[in-house]
């Protein structure tokens, strides 16, 4: 039975317009020492002249730039003689020298996922309010996480608000102290064990600071001949106190979701992150939080990680570990089986695996849920977003790579009480690029990291080839009719 899909007149394309400052540094730390004695050497009344420049060009688009020049003037307050006798504008002056904006979605606007927006006041009768959150790339290809509000009406057609060219990229904080074991089950997850870490983590307590941490690592050096071995190892550990951090949101960020950036923070991420899938998890309390999983790379591994928000004004990111904690596309259920948390997950990259944990940041064991069937998932298969509940079972969607790299997207039903049970699957794909939708950053692929469901309708954001996104309409009843079919 063929499934009618019907593709909105709605694209999301890249817009350069929309920055972000970030900190900037030329080069190494004698260059930046060099830049700031030519600052020093202004006159005054130059420093003034300048920092109003500054202020007239860029204030308009951010308008928490001062507190921005000041903060990165504190990042480079060590290398500066005599800091606190300069005056408030020659400190922010240096600030802006190392301070840069960040174009973040130039290059391309995709990989969407939807959830319906926990606020729900002012929508009209029969619509709904939704937060999408998509994959954008900038400069260097650095991927970061951004986010779209709109509506959807009774009838399934959508308005997306129109986001400013302001957006805030949150200010990010690690933990001051750090449990060993937790530690180390990081490090596990990281893939470090040697002899480095365990003299170096031998030397402190059950619980520790950064300070104590880097006090440890020097103790080490002293006791054996530095090598770039015991380096490599050091930089790890303190990497590692950054990797679980809070960001804060502040001001009308709460409010005005789309100002929101969340750009890479530790060194995990320093190439990117990538591809959240979020969902809106109902606890068995009643009690709902936002939960994302998405990927970050560090330019050689990709690592799994959580985002969790739960209102309020902070949204926690979390490395997930564990022997299953595996690859990209971990996708959350949006409420607990079995009494405990489950996700669906590609361990091997290529076949579907069913996961249930007590600990929603740590996945030890895992059950081979579906593999590749058909032509259009020959190379592989894997999940586009988190499961869906209805009445007939879990609806999945899922991805399926073919010949010539063709990505396409299709879908699975899973039995509500037994998941690993699958009640039917596509045989051919739902949604393939059309003739329109071919071309991009990487050609021949549609993809989503989420759907949701409203008044009987699948309502599915889709990347058009790794450069922008669209909207597609599936009637749910006819697609579930179509997964039973025997």
């Amino acid at each position: 039975m063929a499934v009618r899909v019907t593709r909105l007149p709605l694209r999301l394309t890249p817009d350069p317009n929309r920055v972000i400052t970030r900190f900037f540094c030329p080069g190494d730390r004698l260059r930046a020492q060099d830049i700031i004695k030519r600052v020093l050497a202004y006159p005054e009344a130059e420093v003034s002249t300048l920092l109003a420049d500054v202020e007239r060009s860029f204030r308009a688009k951010h308008p928490d730039l001062i507190e921005i020049l000041a903060d990165h003037f504190d990042q480079v307050r060590d290398d500066v003689a005599a800091a606190a006798s300069l005056s408030r504008q020659r400190q922010l002056l240096i600030g802006a020298c190392f301070t840069m904006e960040y174009a973040i979605e130039a290059v391309a606007l995709f990989n969407p996922s939807i959830v319906p927006a926990m606020r729900q006041e002012g929508v009209a009768p029969g619509s709904l309010r939704f937060l999408m959150s998509l994959r954008a790339t900038g400069e260097g290809h650095v991927s970061s996480i951004v986010f779209r509000v709109g509506e959807i009406d009774a009838s399934g057609d959508i308005r997306i608000e129109t986001p400013p060219t302001y957006t805030r990229s949150l200010k990010a904080s690690g933990p001051d102290r750090f449990e060993k074991s937790i530690f180390l089950r990081d490090l596990s997850a990281m893939g470090v064990s040697d002899g480095n870490v365990d003299q170096i983590l031998g030397r402190l307590g059950d619980v520790f600071t950064r300070q104590q941490l880097s006090q440890a690592i020097e103790w080490v050096r002293h006791d054996q001949q530095t090598s770039a071995f015991l380096e490599e190892t050091a930089d790890t550990l303190i990497s590692l106190t950054r990797v679980n951090y809070a960001l804060q949101v502040s001001g009308p960020a709460i409010l005005r979701e789309f100002e929101i950036v969340v750009f890479p923070f530790s060194d995990i991420e320093r190439h990117g992150i990538e591809d959240l899938r979020l969902v809106c998890f109902t606890d068995d309390d009643g009690s709902q939080t936002y939960y994302g999983t998405f990927t970050a790379y560090n330019g050689v591994r990709v690592f799994p990680q959580l985002l969790e928000f739960q209102g309020g004004t902070t949204i926690n990111i979390s490395l997930i570990t564990g022997e299953c904690a595996k690859n990209k596309g971990m996708a959350l259920f949006p409420r607990r089986v079995h009494g405990k948390y489950a996700m669906i997950s590609r361990l091997d990259n290529e076949n579907l695996y069913y996961m249930e944990s007590d600990d929603v940041r740590q996945w030890t064991q895992a059950r081979l849920l579906q593999q590749p069937m058909f032509p259009w998932q020959v190379i592989q298969i894997g999940n586009c977003g988190s499961p869906l509940e209805t009445k007939r079972g879990w609806l999945l969607l899922t991805h399926g790579v073919g010949p010539m790299r063709q990505y396409c997207i299709g879908a699975t039903l899973l039995d509500l009480d037994d998941p690993c049970r699958i009640i039917g699957q596509t045989r051919e794909p739902l949604l393939v690029a059309n003739d329109e939708e071919r071309s991009g950053y990487v050609p021949n692929v549609v993809y989503t990291c989420g759907a949701l469901i409203h008044n009987g309708m699948l309502i599915v954001p889709y990347a058009i080839s790794d450069s922008s996104t669209s909207v597609a309409r599936i009637d749910l009843d006819e697609l579930l009719r179509s997964l039973e079919e025997p």
